[in-house]
């Protein structure tokens, strides 16, 4: 029982396609995938769709660290190649003037707790934020101490590890 609730956790949504470049926006051209630490027994219960609207995913929902659990998010699969002149992550975002996260995984994380992540607050009007790959720490003591984007493999947006409601709106994420 707990296997079906866990898969039904996982909704995905394209809004594009997945073949990017530098400048290409990934919230238009990738293929995003929500899920909740439900898949591993946490409890936390959100939401992931596009907003016409806005112009932007809207990712909603419950945060709850009850049962070692702690997130929401959506992700999509990223390309090495797009990132190989970059030297960070641009995200445009308004939000509930709550901390959120972008997860960066590569070669490195080979393990689904394992990730390269960095934080930014959304206030409640549209912001654009620069991340430089620098700023990205590693989850893991077994991870390199920083992170490559040669061997990326996907970009997770994340509402983590403490108990709160989760109101972000995610107009573009690019590489720079």
């Amino acid at each position: 029982m707990r296997l079906l609730l866990s898969f039904c956790a996982w909704i995905s949504f394209s809004l594009g396609t997945a073949s990017m470049a530098l400048s290409d926006n990934l919230v238009s051209s990738g293929a995003w995938t929500y899920f909740a630490d439900t898949v591993m027994g946490g409890v936390s219960d959100g939401a992931a769709r596009f907003d016409g609207n806005q112009g932007a995913i809207h990712l909603s929902g419950t945060v709850s660290t009850a049962n070692n659990g702690g997130f929401i998010q959506v992700r999509t699969a990223i390309s090495d190649s797009a990132m190989q002149a970059a030297s960070g992550i641009s995200v445009t975002v308004k939000g509930n003037n709550e901390t959120y996260y972008v997860h960066l995984r590569n070669r490195s994380a080979r393990l689904p707790w394992q990730y390269y992540a960095a934080d930014f607050t959304a206030n409640s009007e549209w912001q654009t934020i620069k991340i430089p790959f620098t700023a990205f720490q590693r989850s893991s003591a077994l991870m390199p101490k920083s992170f490559n984007p040669d061997t990326a493999k996907s970009l997770g947006v994340v509402a983590f590890g403490k108990d709160y409601t989760a109101d972000l709106y995610v107009r573009a994420i690019e590489f720079y």
